[in-house]
């Protein structure tokens, strides 16, 4: 079977016999917070009881720490979730997607039987959204998807743009849903939100994620913000009501508390992402301008991805995002050991192909 997302570490086991070094999922690098970590084990002793279907103690606590009213949040087992339930609870009839762009959009509106338009991004100016994005929008749009800062291309959308966007939603009456599971590795995280404009906008919905900046994607947890408080009731209803068990809810409390592995993450990822874009360029790849936990990059060597899976490095390889082709990459943020053995790993095949070529 083959999978459209990275992170198959289980794959790599089967086929190798040990584990890589994963650079194909963007979660934090330095992993679970060792308070998360004890709190998710302290919480066993109650995991013969059903999770609060309503998950109350992380709701609030979310609430609190995004200065939102907990009736107006949704938690779910990660973001994904969200989306799959938004559509099958809005049952739109026709969307709009950038491409390239996270595939899970486009894979729960397919299954809704939600029609599809898609505004493609270019090469030419790093695949940045820009103005001519207005002009998509009109009243047969029932509902858009956009993320902040775009999956695969790490690339923010300017927030003067953000905010054209939003009004032209209201005008049409369109769900403007906005991904923002990267947000928080942002060197201006509160610029590039819109949760501010939450109250005066209904029908806009904010993803957010526990699962990349708090390393728990194998908790799932993850959330929606809407101040519509009857799609909130919907989502509820289009799904199982434990979809957030209660070791993921002790984590996730847990895990906001923890400021102080917050700020090493945060150091850590914005001192790598420098050197491992210099790096990158030095092999001769060209490195779009990162601005979250990951980099995105177009490579001389188009299997590139392959030989580095044999070096025991998982990258993602982007030619199954639509709009883009073979050699274009994506990757994780790691420590400074990894980063660097990855270059190591990289520079080696540089040499060795272009070797080869003479």
């Amino acid at each position: 079977m083959a999978l459209i997302h990275g992170g198959d570490i289980e794959g790599y086991v089967r086929e190798y016999g040990k584990e890589p070094v994963d650079f194909s999922a963007n979660c934090n690098p330095l992993g679970l917070p060792e308070s998360a970590k004890t709190a998710a084990a302290a919480s066993l002793s109650i995991a013969d009881r059903y999770p609060d279907p309503l998950s109350r103690r992380l709701t609030e606590a979310l609430g609190k720490n995004l200065s939102v009213p907990p009736e107006s949040i949704f938690l779910s087992a990660g973001a994904a979730e969200v989306i799959f339930r938004l559509t099958a609870a809005l049952k739109p009839k026709k969307a709009l997607l950038l491409a390239p762009a996270f595939a899970e959009y486009e894979l729960a509106l397919s299954a809704s039987g939600c029609e599809l338009k898609f505004h493609t991004l270019s090469s030419d100016n790093g695949f940045l959204l820009t103005e001519k994005y207005l002009e998509e929008l009109s009243d047969d749009i029932d509902i858009l998807f956009l993320c902040n800062p775009n999956n695969p291309t790490d690339c923010l959308i300017d927030p003067s743009l953000l905010l054209k966007i939003l009004s032209a939603c209201r005008k049409y009456k369109i769900y403007m849903v906005l991904d923002e599971c990267f947000n928080g590795f942002l060197d201006e995280p509160d610029s590039n939100s819109l949760i501010k404009q939450l109250p005066d906008n209904p029908k806009l919905v904010i993803l957010g994620a526990f699962t990349k900046i708090y390393g728990m994607a194998g908790l799932r947890l993850g959330y929606c913000l809407s101040y519509d408080r009857n799609l909130i009731k919907a989502l509820r209803e289009a799904g199982q009501p434990w979809s957030v068990s209660s070791v993921a809810e002790a984590a996730g409390i847990a895990a906001m508390s923890d400021t102080e592995y917050l700020e090493r993450s945060l150091k850590l990822i914005r001192e790598q992402r420098v050197r491992l874009a210099e790096g990158l360029r030095s092999c001769g790849m060209e490195v779009f301008e990162p601005a979250a936990n990951f980099i995105f990059f177009r490579s001389p060597i188009p299997e590139l991805g392959e030989l580095c899976r044999e070096n025991g490095f998982l990258l993602r390889d982007c030619s199954n995002y639509r709009g883009l082709s073979k050699g274009y990459y994506r990757i994780a943020v790691r420590t400074h050991d990894e980063n660097e053995r990855l270059l190591d790993a990289i520079s080696d095949i540089v040499k060795r192909k272009s070797g080869s070529v003479k």
